[in-house]
């Protein structure tokens, strides 16, 4: 009960038995903490929640991600409730809360630490799972095909403005494509030149507008489409 009560206001140093009002930098800090706990909780439903980013690509072949939008969910919420905590321990002086929130940004610091030094050393995994999953939705890309996926992929390539993963040969891996004996292409990885202000995201595959069968069948050098620089 001792400690959760504050001492008496004339024994305050400085006070000199009048009340000064609560120390400013504590409630400051605590407050700076429930901002930090709303961003992390809004990226974390941003990530289930989006649906036409590379994310929702991820997320519906990964469960790892969805594991991640969850843990930084509820890392955000019980955030935002510590800085409340601290705010209120800051305010009304209660060395309890005081203790509960500087013991719990310890443990913040240990977590961001712990957390940090995993991703840098499974970076290399978390990219090789990241093209494993672009590799195989290419591969069974199809034309005229309601997909989500395909969808959200077609949306990545044409606001990035790029073509595959690594570069525009992943679409030769395209059965359908392969087996076309016109020019074809993706119709998202086409390399517009022009600013296009209305822009609308172009889905399934496109044929050249000179497109004629030839020997050499659906050459992906012929393809107008973005290409690596």
């Amino acid at each position: 009960w001792r400690l959760c009560t504050p001492p008496p206001r004339s024994s305050w140093p400085g006070c000199r038995g009048s009340w000064a009002g609560p120390p400013q930098a504590p409630i400051d800090c605590a407050f700076s903490f429930q901002i930090l706990g709303a961003v992390i909780l809004g990226f974390g439903v941003w990530i289930l929640a989006d649906k036409s980013s590379f994310i929702s690509v991820l997320q519906t072949s990964s469960s790892s991600l969805k594991v991640g939008a969850c843990i930084f969910i509820g890392v955000g919420a019980v955030t935002m409730f510590m800085g409340f905590l601290g705010c209120i321990g800051a305010i009304k002086e209660v060395r309890c809360l005081l203790g509960l929130y500087f013991a719990f940004l310890l443990l913040i610091l240990i977590v961001q630490v712990a957390a940090g030094t995993f991703f840098y050393f499974n970076m290399g995994k978390l990219k090789q799972e990241m093209g494993n999953i672009v590799t195989e939705l290419i591969q069974n890309y199809k034309d005229g095909h309601e997909d989500r996926l395909q969808e959200a992929w077609d949306y990545v390539q044409a606001q990035v403005k790029c073509c595959g993963w690594a570069s525009f040969y992943n679409w030769t891996d395209n059965a359908e494509l392969r087996n076309r004996t016109n020019i074809t292409y993706p119709c998202s990885c086409e390399d517009r030149q022009e600013a296009d202000d209305g822009f609308l995201v172009r889905k399934g595959f496109c044929e050249a507008f000179d497109s004629n069968r030839t020997e050499s069948g659906n050459s992906p050098e012929s393809w107008p489409v973005y290409r690596e620089k």
